[in-house]
């Protein structure tokens, strides 16, 4: 077991004396406020925070976080509070421990929503310092290096949700040796069995392939030498749920995946990457089109590296990983290089690009996080960014942008920026027109066209891949539908207020204060909206604002019908059952959630709440309407060939358009057709009917309700 002392002469390798002294003190004032409690395994409680501590040290983090990581817990767990922290330790290291304290309690429907809402939380602390989530993923190792003394199902749903959320944290972080650990910790925990199994056939290939990956490495290391680069060869574990994925994904054996040899290739400079490569394609022969490039483009996690994969001895395929020496410590330290870099351990471009690159990524997790309606809808947004595997592309101007895989130009629009993403009408790829659904490979140059009047279409909800650009469009038209549902909810209360001879504009603000406080409504804005959407009834809204204001003499007048144009957008939708079209009378139908449904005036679905005013309202068409209105014609004809083709010449004559035909009945001479059509109105209506009349097959036409 790791003692403090451990620790401290751990940490003299890179922090001055004074910083060590401090981190001591907090060990001995973590240990005093948790004197007494003890972990599940029966260990005393202090020694959980000692060794999270000890893994960051293991990551050269400054002494602030190994401050942080020692006390994470007095905060929620003893009587010691932040204040306290602040004034022993200083306002930075209170607000990272505040920042990594375990979240509040709070009762939700599921264990998802709790799940979902502790990550949000979790999001917006690592905004304020990125030392909190390096932090929280090192405590989550400890205790799931420490799953022993729990139970059965206490460790599955722990290892599910650091599968789930912390591992591709780790990842998204570049932190590698943290999420090798934590992924091979959760599958043990998952399939204690099938990770045995996998573990004992490894250790058994691995004694038999000894000699051949002996050689394979002495001869690359020679090759190396004769050339004169400064490099080391060495042989490269695979991941045991790597393997697992593999097999289970890619229907492979375990011998399949097994025969492929991996190396790895640390020299001192780029340029000795390069020529490197060059040594080992001399020595086997490349496959083609299994060389990747990630030192000129790196991933989005920092991670730089050349891959390519040979022939090898009998065919057999080696894959090569090419880095510098400082590329390892990226690769497997991440965002935490910043803080090696610091500690003169790397390299300070590779190590800032890193922070800049994790600072980028949380800033657009918040920018998610605030468009988002709520914490499940959130975290469904950032898992798709937490599961990336990216394509590389160029803007016109040669400027480098990655993109998850399957990513479209509506993704790449909204990567730029929300506002060309809100805006796009239309792309080129490589310089050609393309639809805006298509799927960007990487190498390509992606070119997004605008307009200015232009706005997000809900359709494309059903082809985007990032986070980014979903939430974007849902919030765009959550706050269209919001306009909306105001505008009509204006309309609705204006009618309703007329019917008393009253305007909206004359009742006296104090009166419509005094109603929101009463029912509870936080705005004007929210109240209209509520009555646009049907969730507040605009007849009974009128009557307690008018009830309360003794000057207002309350005559009926029945002329006051809301004007449809036909324009209205989504909070003004028409029957189904019915298919009203300008010309026939209407009635609105109030429905909860979807503003006014249009129904034919006479429709049998209205026929006992046609004199309520609370659920229904008068309707008038205006004089102008615009757009196609849906209605369904009954024919019933003699059966000919070609008889559907003359049908449909003769509804396309006269410019109405034929969306669907179906066949109802038949039998040996007559057949009964329904055709569903899109026209202008009552009378573009009588025009086709009249038409399809003509025909000397069509014995009988009538409009179905």
């Amino acid at each position: 077991m790791n003692t403090i002392e451990d620790l401290c002469d751990r940490l003299k390798g890179y922090l001055p004396a004074e910083e060590i002294q401090q981190v001591r003190r907090a060990y001995f004032f973590a240990e005093q406020a948790h004197d007494g409690q003890r972990r599940s395994s029966g260990e005393p409680y202090v020694t959980h925070p000692l060794a999270v501590a000890t893994i960051l040290a293991n990551l050269h983090l400054d002494h602030q976080a190994l401050i942080a990581a020692l006390l994470h817990d007095v905060i929620e767990d003893t009587g010691v509070n932040k204040e306290a922290v602040s004034r022993q330790f200083g306002e930075s290291v209170a607000e990272l421990v505040d920042g990594v304290s375990k979240l509040t309690q709070i009762k939700f429907e599921s264990k998802a929503e709790a799940q979902a809402e502790n990550f949000r939380k979790m999001v917006l602390a690592m905004a304020e310092d990125i030392r909190v989530i390096i932090v929280k993923l090192a405590d989550r190792l400890h205790n799931m290096r420490t799953l022993g003394a729990l139970k059965r199902e206490k460790k599955r749903r722990i290892a599910r949700e650091t599968l789930d959320i912390y591992a591709p944290i780790a990842n998204r972080l570049g932190i590698n040796t943290l999420r090798l650990e934590l992924e091979d910790l959760s599958f043990q925990a998952i399939y204690p069995m099938r990770y045995e199994r996998l573990r004992k056939a490894v250790l058994s290939v691995r004694g038999h392939r000894k000699e051949v990956v002996k050689k394979i490495q002495q001869r690359l290391q020679e090759r190396l030498e004769s050339e004169g680069l400064k490099g080391r060869v060495i042989g490269r574990e695979k991941n045991l749920l790597s393997l697992y994925r593999k097999m289970k994904h890619q229907r492979k054996s375990f011998n399949d995946i097994m025969d492929v040899y991996a190396f790895r290739v640390l020299t001192e400079t780029v340029d000795d990457c390069y020529r490197a490569l060059g040594t080992v394609h001399n020595t086997y022969k490349p496959v083609p089109g299994r060389f990747k490039d990630y030192v000129a483009i790196p991933k989005a996690n920092g991670y730089q590296s050349l891959h390519t994969t040979l022939f090898g001895l009998s065919g057999m395929p080696i894959e090569v990983q090419i880095r510098t020496r400082e590329m390892e410590a990226m690769a497997n330290n991440g965002v935490a290089a910043h803080w090696l870099y610091k500690a003169g351990q790397t390299d300070r471009p590779i190590a800032e690009g890193s922070h800049a690159r994790a600072r980028q990524w949380v800033k657009g997790l918040l920018e998610m996080q605030q468009r988002a309606g709520d914490s499940l809808e959130f975290i469904e947004h950032v898992k798709v960014d937490l599961f990336p595997d990216e394509i590389y592309v160029f803007t016109p101007s040669g400027d480098i942008m990655e993109l998850p895989k399957g990513s479209t130009p509506v993704d790449f629009a909204y990567a730029v920026h929300t506002d060309v993403g809100n805006s796009c009408v239309a792309c080129r790829i490589d310089r050609k027109l393309a639809p805006l659904s298509a799927s960007i490979q990487s190498g390509q140059t992606v070119e997004v066209i605008t307009a200015a009047g232009a706005r997000p279409n809900l359709a494309w909800l059903s082809f985007v891949t990032t986070g980014k650009a979903r939430s974007a469009i849902r919030h765009y038209i959550k706050q269209q539908q919001r306009s909306e549902s105001e505008a009509l909810g204006k309309r609705l209360l204006e009618k309703a207020l007329a019917q008393f001879d009253v305007h909206l504009d004359d009742l006296p603000k104090e009166r419509l204060d005094q109603l929101l406080e009463e029912m509870q409504v936080a705005s004007e804005q929210e109240l209209l909206e509520a009555i646009g959407l049907g969730k507040r009834m605009a007849y009974m809204v009128a009557r307690r604002l008018l009830d309360a204001d003794a000057s207002v003499t309350a005559e009926t007048n029945d002329d006051g019908n809301m004007i449809i144009h036909g324009t209205e957008g989504m909070v003004v939708t028409f029957a189904r059952c019915c298919r009203p079209i300008p010309g026939d009378s209407i009635l609105g139908h109030i429905s909860f959630g979807n503003g006014i449904v249009v129904h034919r005036y006479n429709c049998r679905n209205l026929q006992d709440i046609r004199d309520n005013p609370d659920k229904c309202v008068g309707l008038s068409w205006a004089e102008v309407t615009e757009g196609d209105f849906s209605v369904s014609l009954k024919l019933e004809i003699e059966d000919q060939r070609g008889i559907i083709a003359r049908i449909a010449t003769q509804v396309t004559e006269v410019d109405a358009n034929l969306e669907r035909i179906s066949v109802d009945e038949r039998d040996a001479r007559l057949s009964i057709l329904t055709l569903e059509l899109l026209v202008r109105d009552r009378i573009h209506l009588a025009r086709v009917m009249k038409k399809l009349r003509r025909l000397p097959e069509v014995n009988r036409v009538v409009r179905l309700r």
